[in-house]
């Protein structure tokens, strides 16, 4: 299963969120009326699709209220920039150098930067499902246009069962096989989530717990996003 491309996409979507064409396509695909999925897919291709497959995600209303801010992010990549800055200024709030260089996304060779993707997905689909938005019908066309983006059958499966567990924040968290994964998981559910809402907000915060943040660390992680959304 490879998962990083599809990452990708759904990283750099954020820019066609943001352009009047792809939120149309995204309002049609997030609405649960007939043919829904068929107008989201019909002509749609490259960025358009992923911001449309990233609107049925996040459910219609949150779509548009986190769009500019996915749109920051412009790539998988970008995520590894945004852990690795938050390492670097928690430590020197600590006053303490570092042992070895945080060995975020940015900074690794493929084979492992494929690892961080898998456990970064998985953030993500958990942080958009911690609303309560995403029902039978939803998780329907969710997969319908993941498929469309990537036909890997070993992911539709994966993608499948995800969509169909309960949400879990220690399943979430057993994923990060390192802190520098666990950083980066955080990263994209904050991203997600809106810290309005008390339901979301108690899902990170319960996530930050699991994954074993310091505090000093989590509360660098989401100034780092709130800075890189402006």
């Amino acid at each position: 299963m490879i998962t990083r491309g599809l990452l990708e996409q759904l990283l750099k979507s954020g820019q066609d969120m943001l352009q009047n064409k792809a939120g149309s396509v995204q309002n049609k695909g997030a609405s649960s009326s007939s043919g829904g999925l068929g107008s989201l897919l019909t002509g749609a291709s490259g960025g358009a699709l992923a911001a449309g497959a990233m609107g049925l995600l996040l459910g219609n209303k949150k779509a548009r209220k986190v769009g500019g801010k996915v749109a920051v992010y412009g790539g998988l990549a970008a995520l590894g920039v945004i852990a690795y800055k938050a390492y670097g200024n928690w430590q020197a709030q600590q006053g303490t150098a570092p042992k070895t260089e945080p060995q975020t996304l940015d900074r690794l060779p493929m084979a492992e930067v494929e690892q961080h993707s898998q456990a970064i997905l998985k953030a993500l689909v958990a942080a958009a499902k911690a609303d309560g938005h995403i029902d039978a019908r939803e998780r329907e066309l969710i997969e319908g246009a993941f498929t469309k983006l990537d036909n890997d059958q070993e992911l539709q499966h994966w993608l499948h069962a995800e969509l169909n567990k309960p949400l879990d924040p220690s399943d979430v968290a057993r994923a990060a096989r390192t802190p520098e994964m666990a950083a980066e998981m955080y990263i994209a559910s904050v991203m997600l989530v809106d810290e309005e809402s008390f339901m979301e907000k108690s899902y990170l915060d319960e996530l930050a717990r699991q994954l074993k943040l310091e505090p000093g660390l989590k509360a660098e992680l989401e100034k780092q996003v709130r800075q890189a959304s402006m």
